[in-house]
């Protein structure tokens, strides 16, 4: 049975548990809501209306209204729209980047000594601070916020890439590959790669929520994508002014939120449990 077929029997062998079937719902929720926001949105969500200026949550504004009169509704649904995208595009271009580098420091150890360094020393910055100093040296912005929160997340991959590399590299059937004079690229392609494929998926989802709650942090703080597009890091971060006025401008995107990192976050346990054998058995 090859690696893929393996892979493919562990994710199909056994039922989901409840807690995985729930948030998935939840994930896929949001999804949608994202992808059919301009639909299902009340109003355009940059739409001023100062007459409805802080107005609370009715048959109209299902969520009330910010303190320029917005849509909080329209808001928060097409916020998700950017979260979504930059935790794709995190996930991503982290494991785009960070897998070949992986392979090839786990395989060639003249290049291992220096891609480890560097990524020790890229690790040894914290990734929000790296991401802060980013977008405040460059013009803020969708592409801006991707790359910055990206950066953070490369060591983590190809540390895990590598650690896979090398024990698999042990193994019988990769020595035999080695004696028949199989080329190291080859080898690299049809004997590694493979192995790297469940640690991966496991891995992007936790970087796909990391950065969600990262551009979220950064929209808060004022730092990440502008005010003129709605985030669910900037819608908080502006009702956090009148927060005792109305609370609930900061908890609709909050819970939104705190509900699709927790639903990625579930299904990559899930998926752990699936995809490692050592996993198995327990909850």
């Amino acid at each position: 049975m090859s690696q893929t077929q393996s892979l493919r029997k562990r994710l199909i062998e056994t039922p989901p548990h409840w807690t995985t079937v729930l948030a998935l719902i939840v994930l896929l929720a949001i999804v949608a809501m994202a992808l059919f926001a301009p639909r299902i949105a009340n109003f355009p969500p940059t739409e001023l209306n100062a007459m409805m200026r802080l107005k609370p949550a009715d048959g109209t504004y299902w969520m009330g209204t910010d303190s320029f009169g917005r849509d909080l509704y329209s808001r928060v649904i097409h916020g998700a729209r950017v979260s979504l995208l930059v935790g794709a595009g995190v996930a991503l271009g982290a494991i785009l980047i960070g897998l070949p580098l992986g392979l090839l420091a786990g395989w060639f150890r003249g290049l291992d000594a220096v891609l480890m360094r560097a990524m020790d020393g890229l690790m040894a910055i914290p990734g929000i601070l790296l991401a802060i100093a980013i977008v405040a040296l460059t013009k803020a912005g969708l592409t801006t916020v991707i790359i910055a929160i990206m950066l953070p997340e490369i060591p983590q991959v190809v540390r895990l890439v590598r650690a896979r590399v090398l024990a698999t590299r042990s193994e019988t059937f990769v020595e035999a590959a080695v004696l028949l004079g199989t080329s190291p690229m080859r080898i690299i392609w049809r004997h590694l790669l493979p192995s790297t494929i469940a640690p991966l998926i496991v891995q992007g989802t936790y970087v796909y929520a990391s950065a969600i709650l990262t551009e979220a942090a950064l929209s808060f703080l004022g730092v990440g994508i502008g005010t003129e597009t709605p985030t669910w890091g900037n819608i908080m971060a502006e009702g956090r002014l009148y927060f005792a006025l109305n609370p609930w401008l900061v908890y609709w995107p909050a819970i939104v939120l705190s509900l699709c990192i927790l639903s990625i976050n579930l299904l990559g346990d899930a998926l752990r449990d699936r995809l490692d054998p050592k996993m198995k058995g327990r909850s």
